[in-house]
């Protein structure tokens, strides 16, 4: 009876207060369970050493790291030519040479000296008095515009339908309407010469590229250049030697 009153007492005390301390003990040793167990992670954790090893770099010694590179002998030199010893002479101190001259055009000037030997036979176009004379060095009064200005050519005299000469053998290169100097037929002599004939009717005696003698009709006297209507009826011829314009008197005299 008595062993059976313990055992119900440990079991009231089980069931009260004894509950709570077995609790409080199961507690206490999982706290101390996971305490260690932590501090010996925690502590592996730190003992372990990096998976790559030491972090730590040596730098070579430069003069020693770097490798060697095989000079290259210099090729050997032509040998000078027997008789004369040539220097190089240093580019620092060569002196340079003055601007060069600019170079003259070759190209030959036109001989403005056949003007008067022109090998040609040469004829007046028509008879007439000289109205205008040939002046490009000095002014000399035109009657149509009443001021004094220069004149290429010679103005000579002749009445509407007189023929006009051509006053050496040739081709005629031109025949056209000029707006100040009306109909104009223009004869390549050769020689760098040429005849132009204007203030003619615009029905014409030649076409362009005929060839023609000396004295060949090539049409006869108009009256529509009208840069010069103020003169009487006449024939305006001009002579041009490369280009240039040419006292016509120094092939018709």
């Amino acid at each position: 009876m008595k062993n059976q009153s313990i055992w119900k007492r440990i079991g009231d005390f089980a069931m009260g207060k004894g509950f709570y301390i077995v609790l409080f003990l199961c507690v206490a040793t999982i706290g101390i369970s996971g305490y260690y167990l932590l501090r010996t992670a925690v502590g592996g954790i730190h003992n372990t050493e990096p998976a790559g090893g030491s972090a730590s770099v040596t730098i070579p010694d430069q003069s020693t790291a770097r490798p060697s590179v095989p000079q290259r002998e210099p090729a050997p030199s032509a040998p000078a030519p027997s008789g004369s010893a040539q220097t190089k002479p240093d580019p620092a101190v060569q002196p340079q040479p003055d601007d060069p001259e600019p170079v003259k055009d070759q190209t030959p000037e036109p001989d403005t000296s056949s003007r008067q030997t022109v090998s040609k036979v040469f004829t007046w176009p028509l008879q007439g008095a000289v109205l205008r004379d040939y002046s490009v060095e000095t002014l000399s009064l035109d009657p149509t515009m009443g001021d004094w200005r220069t004149h290429n050519g010679l103005d000579i005299a002749a009445a509407r339908g007189v023929n006009v000469l051509s006053i050496s053998a040739g081709t005629v290169e031109q025949i056209y309407d000029d707006m100040l100097m009306g109909t104009t037929i223009v004869v390549n002599h050769g020689g760098g010469l040429q005849s132009w004939y204007c203030n003619l009717d615009p029905e014409t005696a030649v076409q362009i590229g005929d060839q023609v003698d000396i004295g060949a009709v090539l049409g006869t006297v108009g009256g529509t250049a009208m840069a010069e209507v103020g003169e009487q009826s006449h024939l305006h011829l001009e002579t041009l030697l490369d280009g240039q314009p040419v006292d016509p008197r120094e092939y018709l005299d």
